[in-house]
């Protein structure tokens, strides 16, 4: 069903850009100058602009099915309670210094706005979600 659904004209994304972007950002940006933490880096800024190409995709083809809308508003809303943990954690945690992960999650859960935003009004007028192209 996804190959018949699928449509590489509007799947151009260049995820290979999120991926050197992401490395090139651990190596600057990272707490420990060594393998894991750098690595470590890397995993957390790609985690945060992983969900870019489905996005645009989504954003390209217009129409979103039922199922595709519920697991991105799912995947954006577990981030979003992940912002919650880490306030949580700040506040009754003496040492709680993943500086990293938190802005990283902030970045993450601020891509979802827009769809966050269409996908509340198509349930509020009981409508099919609809991007717009």
């Amino acid at each position: 069903m996804v190959k018949r659904s699928y449509d590489k004209d509007l799947d151009t994304f260049r995820h290979y850009l999120l991926v050197a972007a992401s490395f090139l950002l651990a190596l600057f940006l990272h707490e420990k100058f060594t393998f894991l933490e750098i690595f470590w880096a890397f995993s957390i800024y790609l985690e945060a602009v992983a969900i870019l190409p489905q996005l645009v995709l989504l954003q390209r083809s217009g129409n979103v099915d039922n199922l595709t809308g519920q697991y991105v508003f799912f995947l954006g809303a577990y981030r979003g309670l992940y912002i919650l943990n880490w306030i949580y954690r700040y506040l009754t945690e003496p040492r709680f210094t993943r500086w990293i992960a938190c802005v990283s999650g902030v970045v993450q859960t601020a891509l979802y706005a827009d769809f966050f935003y269409y996908y509340f009004i198509s349930w509020k007028n009981n409508s099919k979600l609809k991007l717009p192209a």
